[in-house]
């Protein structure tokens, strides 16, 4: 029992180890094969990314995390559209109005006014209301405004150069590589006087994952080798640090330090957001019901003091709306700023798990679900647990992300638990299988001659005269004795003994057809059970087998060697016997015979 214990052991490491491996050649053969790396690349980035937004949407359900109340969105929502379209007669309205509405919020004392519209051109019929816009955004220190990058081709918009101090300074101590991703070629400039004036310029660049999901924003993007902010990273970095600093650390660890909060970041330069709900979850005040406030229409105050309010569309008709984990197509932009701000306001953006440790989660679950399978004694014990395992890996991977904004794998896991439970039944049936047929050659098989041993003899010839019987077939019997066995026993001692029964058995196993039993009857006598054989055909095998011994030099020490003899008695059913020991007793007469006629020759009593 212990022994086989150990084994258990050494079969389920090796079985560990064989899984591994198998991995580490399947991620190098991927490595170098670029098409097939993509296509499972891929298969595997949108199961995991799928996972994640189900967890997403399982947090959303439950109202976690909660938005922060800070945060305020000044909509330009369907109703916003229709009203001032029907008080001004065309869409864009004149920018004085945007003036007017951030003169009358900046009598609250607001933290930050974020615009997340792109203002490109002056108005050729509005000069002096887009004047009046551009000395408004330059009279204060918090407005915030986008600027789009792109790789439009260079014969379509000449790409220009933007001021240094929109510009940011980056100490990257990391291997992120922002230039893999977010390196663009072209500018989509916005006013000049915004641009070269004080008012505060970030991106509102972002890219989809390869299903059309947005699940991270880059904070930082490349344009002509310099390192520039996305808008809401700018506003909320300015907020943290209470300052317009544009000096930033990204550490070995791949976080960018802001204040006291750090925001992990991919390879890419991507930080994964935080969802805090669908469409409509963040604090929104219609824009056309602040115009109305300042006009008096309005009996509610808006309370803006201390807010961070971004400005945006969430109107369907002006086709600003993004697919989102936890909502797809109609998710407004403006709420994406908003996500943003917010994660990076409460510290709760995502970290996602690296290569190393997601190696070393996968190893786990193969070792824990391979020893399950393994060592289970019943198979649907194994098969609850295994399940029950599963469950509780999700429930974990939930809840790492739930609690502590952890995203551990769950595709590949799942994958990685499947495989291992059925890989390790398979090993240990072939174990069982293994320890069977080893059971059974210890019970059938004598150890010494490595014939069947004496119990196997009576229950096959039992066997085989029943099938005799029963088809009217013959069945013969071949009893043979080595002559003069004791003389080597006694002469070169019993291991020469030994080497003789061995040389003598297999003898006897070249020289019969691979229907026959070769069986040790007992000490230095041995048998064969022939099947479906007449008395004649019997003798003719046993005279050449005994021919075969005698010709054949026996080695009975590594130098010794000495001629040996058989004597065989032959019989048959039902000729000579209807019992399987009658028939015994009628072979051994003939053994009889041939002994008493001087031995080295088959007998038929």
């Amino acid at each position: 029992m212990k022994n086989l214990t150990k084994t258990k052991w050494f079969i389920f490491g090796t079985y560990i180890l064989l899984i591994l491996a198998t991995m580490l050649i399947g991620f190098v053969l991927l490595q170098n094969n670029h098409t097939l790396r993509n296509v499972f690349s891929s298969f595997f980035e949108v199961a995991e990314n799928r996972s994640f937004d189900y967890r997403q949407t399982i947090r959303v359900m439950h109202k976690r995390p909660m938005p922060n109340k800070d945060i305020v969105l000044l909509a330009i929502d369907d109703a916003s559209v229709e009203s001032l379209w029907d008080k001004y007669g065309e869409w864009p309205i004149p920018r004085n109005i945007y003036a007017d509405v951030i003169n009358y919020i900046e009598v609250q004392k607001p933290q930050a006014i974020i615009f997340d519209l792109m203002f490109i051109k002056s108005m050729r019929t509005q000069k002096d209301a887009d004047k009046y816009f551009v000395e408004t955004m330059n009279k204060y220190n918090n407005i915030y405004t986008g600027l789009n990058f792109d790789n439009q081709e260079f014969d379509v918009r000449k790409p220009e150069s933007l001021p240094e101090r929109i510009s940011l300074s980056i100490d990257n101590k990391s291997s992120v590589d922002f230039k893999k991703k977010y390196n663009f070629s072209n500018c989509r400039m916005i006013l000049s006087e915004l641009l070269n004036g004080k008012v505060n310029v970030g991106l509102t660049n972002v890219k989809r994952s390869n299903d059309g999901i947005i699940r991270a924003i880059a904070p930082i993007l490349v344009y002509k080798d310099k390192y520039y902010p996305y808008l809401s990273f700018k506003a909320g970095s300015d907020y943290l640090r209470m300052n317009n600093n544009n000096s930033f650390i990204i550490d070995s660890g791949r976080n960018i330090h802001v204040a006291d909060t750090k925001i992990p970041l991919n390879k890419y330069g991507e930080a994964y957001l935080n969802w805090y709900g669908q469409s409509g979850t963040h604090t929104s005040v219609p824009f056309y019901k602040v115009l109305n406030e300042m006009e008096g229409k309005n009996i509610n105050k808006f309370n803006f003091k201390d807010k961070i309010i971004i400005v945006g569309t969430t109107a369907m008709s002006l086709h600003d709306t993004k697919s989102v984990p936890i909502q797809a197509e109609v998710y407004p932009g403006v709420e994406v700023h908003a996500t943003f701000i917010n994660n990076l306001l409460d510290n709760n953006f995502i970290k996602k798990t690296d290569k190393i440790v997601n190696t070393l989660i996968i190893a786990i679950v193969i070792a824990i679900v391979g020893g399950i399978a393994m060592f289970s004694t019943s198979t649907l014990f194994a098969v609850l647990s295994t399940v029950l395992f599963t469950i509780a890996y999700l429930f974990i991977a939930y809840y790492t992300m739930d609690l502590y904004n952890l995203w551990i794998p769950v595709v590949i896991p799942v994958i990685a638990i499947v495989l291992a439970f059925t890989l390790s039944l398979l090993a240990k049936y072939l174990m069982k299988s293994r320890d069977f047929e080893y059971q059974y050659k210890l019970a059938t098989i004598d150890g010494l001659t490595e014939l069947y041993n004496h119990r196997y003899f009576q229950d096959t010839l039992k066997q085989q005269i029943e099938i005799s019987r029963r088809y009217n077939q013959p069945v013969s019997l071949i009893i043979c004795d080595i002559d003069f066995f004791k003389k080597f026993n006694d002469t070169y001692g019993h291991q020469a003994g030994d080497a003789v029964l061995r040389q003598v058995a297999q003898t006897l196993k070249k020289n019969s057809r691979t229907t026959d039993f070769v069986c040790r009857y007992g000490g230095e006598e041995m048998s064969i059970i022939l099947p479906n054989t007449k008395a004649e055909e019997a003798l003719m095998l046993a005279n050449r087998i005994c021919a075969a011994v005698s010709e054949k030099p026996f080695h009975l020490t590594p130098v010794d060697t000495a001629p040996v003899t058989i004597s065989l008695g032959v019989a048959t059913f039902p000729e000579n016997a209807q019992t399987p020991q009658d028939l015994i007793e009628w072979a051994d007469k003939g053994l009889y015979y041939a002994k008493e006629h001087g031995r080295n020759q088959v007998g038929r009593y």
